[in-house]
C-alpha cells in the first residue's frame, strides 16, 4: 500500500531518463528508467534503485506515434491497465486517459492550467536564468474518474535546483488500490512524456 503525498525526482544528468519514487515516509516505492534506442517505448519500474528485481514495465503499442497506448505489464505478462494520450487536445493541455485491466476508461489525468506549463517551458529554455525556472512556474495535473467525476488525484512539480521533482497527493479516500497503482503509472508516463514536450 503506497502512501500519500508521493515524490518523484527526476535525475537531470542522466543518459537514460530515470525516476525515483519515495513516499511520505522517505521509503523508496520504486525506481524507473526509460529504455534507450528503442523503436517502440519501454520504461521499466524497479523496486529500487539496484534494479535487481522488477515490479513491471511500461510499453508502447506502436513505434513512435503521437496517439500511442502505453500498457502496464507485469511480471506474468499481464496487462493491468495503460495510458494513452488524447489526441490533439494534448497539443495545448496535457490530457490523457487511463484505462482499467478490462480496457475500460477509468480515469482522466489533465493539465490544470496551460499558460503556467508554457512559461515553465519558455522560461526554461533562457540561458542562465533558466536554471531557475524550478523556482518560479509549477504546472500541475489532476486525475479524475473518467466523465468529468471528483479530483482523486494531485500531481504538481514542486521547487528543485538540478533535477524534476514533483509530488503526488491524494485528494479523496474513494480511490482504491489498483487506482494508486495505475494513477501512479499514469502520472509517470506522462511526465515522462511532457519533459520530451518541453
Amino acid at each position: 500500500m503506497m502512501r500519500f503525498p508521493l515524490t518523484l525526482s527526476f535525475k537531470i544528468v542522466a543518459l537514460a531518463p530515470q525516476i525515483r519514487v519515495v513516499d511520505a515516509d522517505g521509503q523508496t516505492v520504486c525506481y524507473v528508467r526509460q529504455k534507450l534506442l528503442k523503436l517502440r517505448e519501454a520504461v521499466e519500474v524497479f523496486t529500487d534503485e539496484t534494479r535487481g528485481h522488477r515490479l513491471c514495465e511500461i510499453k508502447a503499442d506502436r513505434v513512435i506515434d503521437f496517439s500511442a497506448t502505453y500498457r502496464f505489464i507485469d511480471n506474468e505478462e499481464r496487462e493491468f491497465g495503460s495510458v494513452r494520450r488524447r489526441g490533439l487536445r494534448s497539443l495545448w493541455r496535457a490530457n490523457y486517459e487511463t484505462q482499467d485491466d478490462l480496457a475500460r476508461p477509468s480515469l482522466e489525468l489533465h493539465e490544470e492550467n496551460g499558460w503556467v506549463k508554457v512559461m515553465d517551458g519558455i522560461f526554461g529554455e533562457l540561458p542562465i536564468l533558466g536554471m531557475f525556472s524550478g523556482y518560479l512556474f509549477h504546472p500541475s495535473y489532476l486525475i479524475s474518474r473518467t466523465g468529468g467525476g471528483e479530483p482523486l488525484y494531485r500531481v504538481r512539480k514542486e521547487p528543485a535546483f538540478w533535477e524534476g521533482r514533483f509530488s503526488v497527493e491524494k485528494l479523496s479516500a474513494s480511490a482504491d488500490a489498483g487506482d494508486d497503482l495505475r494513477a501512479v503509472m499514469s502520472a509517470l508516463m506522462m511526465l515522462l512524456l511532457e519533459r520530451r514536450r518541453g
